[in-house]
């Protein structure tokens, strides 16, 4: 697989990745709340979580469209 295509699939990776942790927000932060250390800090927990998934669609999408270029 030349490099290409390998950055382009890797761009749909790093896509799909960023939606799951999106999907996944919901579903682990009551869990993260039975967490003692983080239940006062929920709302910088969801910031980050939503960060990480921004930053993974974002790179993602990069590279996709890099690979248009």
């Amino acid at each position: 697989m030349d490099k290409k295509k390998f950055t382009f699939y890797y761009g749909i990776i790093l896509i799909a990745v960023g939606l799951g942790v999106f999907y996944r927000i919901p579903t682990v932060m009551p869990q993260v709340a039975t967490i003692e250390f983080f239940s006062n800090k929920l709302g910088l927990v969801k910031f980050c979580f939503y960060v990480l998934g921004i930053f993974l669609v974002t790179a993602g999408a990069m590279r996709v469209y890099k690979n248009y270029k």
